[in-house]
């Protein structure tokens, strides 16, 4: 019940501050690539310099690719959204079709407990909800065909996170999200979706 209750409030509280934009946004974005970046500095603590480096371009750039696809004045929310949504419909159906189908694991010596079928079920669930969102929003049609792509990008981003925590020897990046761990734990896949969108829907527009 925590768990639900927490990811309802955290997705409440994106979709009231990406609708709003401006100062509401860029808090909200500004806040948790710190929280981030905090998160990231406590797991590789005694790593050396680079390390914390990396974290500071992990927690930025997504940051800053999300922030400029909301600015702009063609499309900006509903592609967020759609970033939203791909990343919300990968863990979602990862999630049940790891539960409900199991199976082989996916990198067992990364994450037990990520399956083969939990990868399936993350493509097609975030490949059907961003191409319900491209029909309803008038999102590019060509992220009906990029949706199943991020998607396998953004468990490959979940593969690292936890491969980080692993070499950290931490169960989470954090302990206050009842439920789910750490930020870093839920953003993930983000870290990943937000800049290649921005990337594509940049070349788009030009």
């Amino acid at each position: 019940m925590a768990r639900t209750v927490a990811a309802m409030a955290m997705i409440a509280l994106a979709l009231v501050t990406v609708v709003l934009g401006g100062y509401f946004f860029a808090v909200l974005v500004a806040g948790a690539a710190t929280m981030m970046y905090f998160e990231w500095s406590r797991l590789v603590r005694g790593w050396g310099v680079g390390w914390h480096v990396a974290g500071f371009l992990y927690a930025l750039v997504p940051a800053i690719a999300v922030l400029w696809i909301r600015e702009q004045p063609y499309l900006g929310l509903s592609m967020v959204v759609w970033v939203f949504i791909i990343v919300w419909a990968t863990d979602i159906g990862a999630y049940f079709a790891g539960r409900a189908i199991g199976g082989p694991k996916l990198a067992p010596s990364i994450s037990p407990n990520k399956t083969i079928a939990g990868l399936v079920g993350g493509i097609v669930s975030a490949g059907l909800a961003g191409w319900a969102w491209v029909d309803f929003s008038g999102v590019p049609s060509v992220f009906i065909w990029l949706a199943p792509l991020l998607a396998f990008a953004a468990q490959a981003g979940d593969l690292f996170e936890s491969w980080l925590k692993r070499r950290a020897n931490a169960k989470d990046s954090g302990t206050w999200l009842p439920g789910h761990g750490g930020l870093l734990d839920r953003l993930d896949g983000l870290v990943v979706v937000a800049p290649l969108t921005a990337f594509v829907f940049a070349g788009l527009i030009r």
